[in-house]
């Protein structure tokens, strides 16, 4: 979608549609929202005397003038001002996107929200406007033989201000909210990838697409190449399939040589569970098992167009995970790149034998902070909830606050599950170093654990975001389907450690 910045009145522009806003409880618009209110002889402060409209968080009306150069206004809710936030920023710009959608109008313009009687920073607001617009008007439609809907989804969206001062802080927003939206719809679009448009192989030339059109290097380790390192648990999961395991190196270069941010997310790009074959239903659903490595490609993405001064490198690690007279076998006993032996007890529990190899090659090639993304336990769920929070485990509570201050301002949520002692006993095996599932309670914790093994003493986080990397119902700026959680958390966090390498 095209984006642009007018410096000019509301009520003066010509699109298809304008979305003003009005917080709950507010009787007399004000502001934007005022202007139209005005032109439109006081229509909408009549359709908040009737009850028709209150200002609740993600409510939307859709008025239809002739007073006006568009023929829609679109009013949303900011909810209570006393509750208003960035989120609720990126959550109204989202359905108020939603409502346009279902109106079938191509040019949107639209007020930035939070800015005047919200009080919030202008170029944070900009940006989440942005953010939550362009999420919200994503579809998957690559598949897709019937085009009229798809055919009618907005192509432009303009941000629209009349004071001269605050343009230069919109045009930032703007630039940087359509960054980070562009690559989060980037992640989604791999992960809702049918399996069969999305094996190693693929999501590899994926990788090099996305290298060759910035400035990231890319370097993809074959099989010859993962035997020569020595990585024999990624190795095992992928040796089922027809296809080989591989892993994907993108670096983005820096200009400090002794800070290296590591990202590595989980490829499995899909999961039968192996010999221990997952039960039919939701099968269909298993090629969203790379929702970690997309999260990676999408971060990595933002980053080359942001340009942060930190080294970051992304790496994924790749493969099928299937039955077949190669598969991997429970009872089987494989070692990992540092040496380390592990017990098979599950070949459903592939995802962090993957991860084992690839954070110990981030280690290798000299990681100062490893962070880990992967869909990797129903556990996580259990716990927490979907499409809420995502897990955490971690050995760093500096790594921790960085990466919890970078979510704040993307929106996404994560909860820090705790890694004593105790909990790292349960993995260990009587016939090898470890074991790749515990006693079959805490499973999220020791999931996490067992690739915390394997980072050495590094700063590591690990993000368990197999209950929220797939949505099943409608958000404000979520549809069904993908939701690239973590790209913008990630990104954000390359770009906070490039600010403190500066300062």
């Amino acid at each position: 979608m095209r984006v642009d910045l007018a410096n000019q009145d509301i009520t003066a522009i010509q699109a298809d549609a304008i979305i003003v806003n009005l917080f709950e409880g507010v009787r007399e618009p004000q502001g934007a929202t005022g202007a139209v209110n005005r032109a439109l002889d006081g229509l909408i402060g009549t359709i908040i005397e009737k009850g028709d409209f209150d200002g609740r968080s993600h409510q939307t009306q859709v008025i239809y003038t002739p007073q006006l150069p568009t023929p829609r206004v679109i009013l949303v809710g900011l909810g209570k001002k006393e509750e208003f936030d960035i989120e609720r920023v990126r959550q109204a710009a989202g359905s108020a996107m939603g409502a346009c959608c279902k109106t079938r109008s191509r040019r949107i313009a639209t007020i930035v929200h939070g800015v005047g009687i919200g009080g919030l920073d202008a170029e944070a607001c900009a940006q989440a406007t942005v953010e939550g617009s362009l999420l919200a008007a994503y579809r998957y439609q690559t598949h897709r033989t019937r085009s009229e809907e798809d055919m009618s989804l907005p192509d432009t969206l303009i941000l629209v201000e009349r004071e001269e001062d605050k343009l230069p802080a919109f045009t930032k927003g703007l630039e940087r909210g359509q960054i980070l939206a562009e690559a989060t719809n980037y992640a989604r679009d791999l992960v809702n990838a049918p399996g069969n448009f999305s094996n190693p192989l693929q999501l590899a030339e994926s990788a090099r697409k996305l290298a060759s059109q910035g400035n990231l290097t890319c370097d993809i380790l074959n099989k010859d190449k993962l035997e020569e390192l020595g990585m024999g648990a990624l190795l095992a999961v992928g040796q089922g399939s027809a296809v080989p395991p591989c892993m994907i190196v993108l670096t983005h270069r820096g200009s400090d040589p002794d800070q290296l941010l590591s990202l590595v997310g989980k490829g499995i790009t899909y999961d039968s569970g192996g010999i221990n074959l997952k039960s039919g239903k939701n099968m269909e659903l298993m090629r969203n098992d790379m929702a970690g490595g997309a999260a990676v490609l999408g971060a990595m993405q933002a980053i080359d167009r942001l340009k942060p001064d930190v080294t970051v490198m992304g790496l994924i690690p790749c493969a099928e995970n299937l039955p077949s007279g190669h598969a991997l076998k429970p009872g089987d006993v494989v070692t990992a790149m540092t040496g380390k032996t592990i017990e098979i007890i599950s070949t459903d529990a592939e995802g962090r034998l993957l991860l084992a190899d690839a954070v110990a090659y981030a280690v290798l090639q000299g990681a100062t902070h490893v962070v880990d993304v992967a869909t990797l336990t129903g556990a996580i769920g259990i716990a927490l909830g979907e499409g809420i929070y995502s897990g955490m485990v971690a050995n760093n509570d500096e790594l921790v606050k960085d990466l919890l201050s970078a979510a704040s301002l993307s929106g996404e949520r994560f909860w820090r599950l705790p890694s004593d002692p105790e909990y790292r006993e349960l993995n260990k095996s009587s016939i090898a170093d470890i074991r790749n599932v515990g006693d079959g309670l805490g499973g999220a914790i020791t999931a996490g654990l067992f690739v915390g093994e394997f980072v050495a003493d590094k700063p590591w986080v690990h993000l368990d975001i197999a209950g929220t990397c797939y949505s099943k119902k409608e958000g404000p700026y979520q549809g069904r389907g993908a939701t690239g959680v973590t790209v913008r958390t990630l990104t954000e966090l390359a770009v906070r450690k490039a600010g403190r390498a500066q300062a």
